[in-house]
């Protein structure tokens, strides 16, 4: 009868580490987001395949994705002129590798001829009550910025294509913001009347050609701190649905009926 009881034991703990070590397995596995944005002035419409799977369809200049879950790892992602793939070369093939629990925004950039991708890491938290914002310098052919604002501070200094800054943190509300030219400081974009709403991040794209010149606003995160942005093409992935905790419960439950039976035998 002792042998028995100790045979269960170890019976019910191999089933409890198994699972434990499941459910961590599958609680650790999470998935990437990412956006995309098409800011290539004399681009095309593009279609964009991650691991031979089309994820966006004829993306014009200036679209931005909603973000895209994906396994986190590395990928193999291929940019083609709208409709081309299978009769024509991607205009872009090149592997992405990208870390589970983290936002991404990788942007098409520069003129056609020499289209590239920026891969840019994107920050969810902000301060409750405060906004969050960074500037790019997407626009291939323009000189180096300041960002300020008008008649006021300089927020970003000195911001030549392809950069980006880093998130400054900032009272939320609205500002008359203006690009100006880092030497000369002439004007060149106006933002009077920019919003930065409380508990929100931003990413402000300068795009297009330097006679062209205009923003791209973007919503990094607009939930409360700590959360991750919603998500297109089918949304994110939920681990507190999990049915691994089910599955331990009715494994030890099981286990249980085992041993009463057991006893019973014995007992008669």
């Amino acid at each position: 009868m002792k042998k028995v009881k100790a045979l269960v034991t170890s019976f019910l703990a191999v089933m409890v580490l198994a699972f434990s070590g499941s459910l961590a397995s599958a609680q650790t596995t999470e998935e990437a987001m990412v956006r995309i944005v098409h800011a290539s002035p004399d681009a095309p419409a593009v279609d964009v395949y991650v691991n031979d799977e089309a994820v966006v369809e004829g993306a014009d200049f200036k679209a931005a994705t909603d973000y895209l879950s994906v396994p986190a790892g590395t990928h193999k992602v291929d940019i083609y002129a709208a409709g081309t793939k299978g009769q024509e070369d991607a205009v872009i093939s090149t592997e992405l590798t990208v870390e589970g629990g983290t936002a991404y925004t990788v942007a098409a950039v520069n003129k056609v001829a020499n289209l590239d991708l920026k891969v840019l890491k994107d920050e969810m938290n902000v301060s409750d009550g405060k906004a969050k914002v960074r500037v790019g310098h997407f626009s291939p052919d323009a000189p180096a910025v300041n960002v300020g604002v008008t008649d006021g501070p300089t927020l970003f200094e000195n911001l030549s294509f392809p950069n980006v800054s880093d998130y400054a943190e900032v009272d939320a509300g609205t500002y008359n913001l203006a690009v100006t030219t880092a030497e000369g400081n002439q004007q060149v974009l106006d933002l009077a009347g920019t919003n930065l709403e409380a508990n929100t991040v931003y990413t402000v794209l300068a795009v297009n050609t330097a006679d062209s010149l205009e923003p791209l606003v973007l919503k990094d995160a607009t939930a409360m701190p700590s959360e991750m942005p919603k998500t297109g093409m089918g949304g994110a992935s939920e681990q507190s649905g999990s049915i691994l905790p089910i599955l331990l419960f009715a494994g030890m439950g099981i286990a249980a009926l085992v041993v009463l039976r057991i006893q019973k035998g014995y007992q008669n």
